[in-house]
């Protein structure tokens, strides 16, 4: 059995890359290409001798199609309780909350919000959008100039 200078934690993230690897149905060549690191680099981490930094992760998540944030946690960049979502403040009563904002704007920022995260709704609280449509915004006017303008035929000679 071959000596592993990273224990169990990069045998474990290299079992999860070759597993997610193979279930896609790629080469190490090919995966290496598509994440954009070299093959040899790749097979190293999939055998335990390396460990990748964030930004590798990061790669070769977008070439398996997976979270990042799970081979964060693999390599052991991320603690598994903060994995499973955010802790923060509630954006969406923020966002109501925030009585510097018009009904309008809070509703298009609402919107807005939703669109990015995929945001669910709650039975009790729709979307707004889903509700009505809005009405479409009529155009500003320009103010017009308090100085009379010359006419511009009066500007030219003719002939």
């Amino acid at each position: 059995m071959k000596n592993n200078p990273l224990g169990d934690l990069g045998q474990g993230l290299g079992d999860y890359l070759r597993e997610q690897r193979v279930g896609a149905r790629l080469s190490v060549r090919q995966l290496s290409e598509l994440a954009g690191v070299s093959n040899p680099y790749l097979s190293q981490i999939e055998r335990g001798l390396k460990k990748p930094s964030a930004e590798i992760l990061n790669q070769l998540a977008k070439g398996l199609q997976v979270s990042a944030e799970s081979l964060y946690v693999r390599a052991g960049l991320l603690d598994p309780d903060e994995a499973s979502g955010p802790t923060g403040p509630d954006t969406r009563a923020v966002i109501k909350s925030d009585p510097r904002l018009t009904s309008r704007q809070k509703s298009t920022l609402l919107d807005i919000y939703d669109s990015f995260v995929g945001a669910a709704q709650s039975d009790s609280e729709p979307a707004a959008s889903s509700a009505k449509t809005p009405a479409p915004r009529a155009p500003r006017k320009r103010p017009t100039p308090k100085t009379k303008a010359a006419p511009a035929a009066a500007n030219t000679k003719e002939g």
